[in-house]
């Protein structure tokens, strides 16, 4: 691998100019309330699973449009409430099986992992959510279905979902409301940053290599997918250049990351061909947080640190919660 992007000094000071819509507050707020007025109690079921020293459990929650969306809660077998910590998946996989992610609930923590609605079938162990959404002619993949209008993009949704399961998780009783952390790798890592921003009850935001960040930047420079599915339907309809990145500029990591007040943790890896890492230091530097750090993988790509990126987040998170 090498490097594929500027070197670490220009990173570092990397702000570039991000296109923002004027009614960028009034379109999330429009969307909340509207799918919050339809919302349904969550409903939390025993998971099966030969798991025994750890509670798991499969959570069904309102999203978008009110419609049910999957997770899964792995905690541990002690009396609550305590700190949380919500999970969103990268790019193509689902919540998987029950207890495939232990990690934070072993570290005494609940842990909230989120199923991406229609995704599950690129890698892991599938997911339970469909997107009962239509779109028209859209590339392959999920990164234009429904880009000719905000209202209808895919990532509406998905980041609606996101916003609202930290609702439902404040209403279970192991869960410390005042205590909730958002985390992510890839494209959990963008959802997490919008999750953050739109939510004002999350207390720590840590975005994994952060997918979905600077879309003009990344969509004519990104050597790899998914950001290439954008290029790819541009080469077709060659007209919607402008309306493509303006319906994109609603969902850009780098305008949500400007609106977080929350300590955040990021990380980026120098070698990553799916996510640039001027990208990542774009949100980075114009994040609105005054507590914001970020740790940088020399030479890695796209799996960044890993379970080392993990541990500093355990001893990141420890301190702020």
């Amino acid at each position: 691998m090498a490097l594929t992007d500027l070197p670490l000094d220009q990173l570092r000071s990397f702000r570039p100019d991000v296109a923002e819509p004027a009614d960028f507050d009034d379109f999330w707020a429009r969307t909340l309330a509207e799918s919050r007025a339809l919302a349904a109690p969550p409903k939390v079921e025993p998971a099966a699973t030969p798991i025994t020293q750890l509670i798991v459990e499969d959570l069904t929650f309102s999203g978008f449009g009110g419609e049910p969306i999957r997770a899964w809660i792995t905690r541990p077998r002690v009396d609550g409430p305590l700190p949380t910590v919500v999970e969103y998946i990268g790019y193509g996989g689902g919540r998987g099986l029950p207890g495939e992610r232990l990690q934070w609930a072993a570290a005494g923590y609940v842990h909230v992992l989120m199923d991406t609605r229609g995704q599950g079938g690129g890698w892991g162990s599938g997911g339970d959510t469909p997107d009962p959404h239509g779109s028209d002619g859209a590339t392959p993949g999920f990164m234009t279905r429904g880009i000719r209008h905000p209202d209808t993009y895919y990532y509406r949704r998905v980041f609606t979902d996101a916003v609202l399961l930290i609702d439902s998780v404040r209403q279970l009783d192991a869960v410390d409301g005042d205590r909730i952390s958002v985390t992510g790798g890839s494209q959990g890592g963008g959802i997490s940053l919008a999750a953050a921003a739109l939510h004002p009850a999350v207390s720590a935001v840590m975005p994994d290599v952060p997918f979905l960040c600077h879309f003009r930047r990344s969509v004519p420079l990104t050597p790899d997918n998914p950001f290439v599915e954008i290029g790819r339907y541009l080469s077709v309809h060659r007209g919607r250049v402008d309306e493509t990145f303006e319906t994109l500029s609603y969902f850009d990591g780098v305008n949500f990351a400007r609106r977080i007040a929350a300590p955040v943790l990021f990380s980026v890896a120098l070698m990553d061909p799916i996510v640039l890492p001027s990208s990542v230091f774009a949100a980075f530097n114009l994040c609105g947080s005054s507590d914001a750090e970020i740790e940088v993988y020399e030479f890695n790509g796209h799996e960044g640190g890993q379970t080392v990126q993990w541990l500093r987040q355990t001893e990141w998170l420890a301190a702020r919660l």
